[in-house]
């Protein structure tokens, strides 16, 4: 059974803001106790952020997916202002399952200081780039769960999922090197 998603543990020193006029991000969903995601970020949205307690920020969208959007360097700069890490790893829709995003998302999963909040246009893109780093290493029954108690129902993805988790037969075929399984049966033979 999944780790159900949990509210984030906030910062002692940093509790959520409770004053009605401050505005909560858009689409903001908490995936598990150290990954959220949200959609487009506003200027407001890092200082928010940090006071909600979270540490880096993943902003998956290229630079001018839609005009008027903050740029890569405008997020950098508001969140180093706000106390953030901050990376930029621009993923279109059509490249979410490319290895090269799936691999440096889990690699960001693992090295950035947490929680993390991911963002995107609407926060999807964040949730599926989670869900696909996550296949690598977790039951895809587990990530699949854990993205519906979140409040995403992205049933459509299990096959792209299950390709993630068989990762190793078909990284190998790609590069040219045998897989893990041909070399035990070269092994056997």
């Amino acid at each position: 059974m999944p780790p159900a998603a949990q509210k984030l543990t906030f910062k002692a020193s940093s509790p959520p803001p409770t004053n009605p006029s401050v505005a909560i991000m858009k689409n903001l969903k908490t995936i598990t106790p150290d990954y959220a995601v949200a959609g487009a970020l506003a200027f407001d949205d890092f200082a928010e952020a940090a006071a909600l307690g979270f540490a880096s920020i993943i902003n998956f969208r290229p630079d001018r997916e839609v005009a008027g959007q903050l740029s890569a360097g405008e997020g950098q700069r508001f969140a180093g202002s706000s106390g953030l890490a901050y990376v930029h790893l621009p993923v279109s829709k059509f490249d979410m399952f490319a290895d090269q995003n799936v691999a440096e998302t889990a690699h960001l999963l693992a090295t950035l200081p947490r929680p993390v909040l991911a963002h995107c246009a609407s926060g999807q893109r964040a949730a599926i780039l989670w869900a696909a780093a996550n296949a690598r290493t977790t039951p895809v029954d587990d990530v699949m769960a854990t993205l519906r108690i979140a409040g995403f129902e992205l049933d459509f993805l299990r096959d792209d999922l299950d390709a993630q988790a068989n990762r190793a037969s078909w990284a190998a075929a790609s590069d040219g090197q045998p897989s893990d399984e041909k070399l035990a049966e070269r092994a056997a033979a």
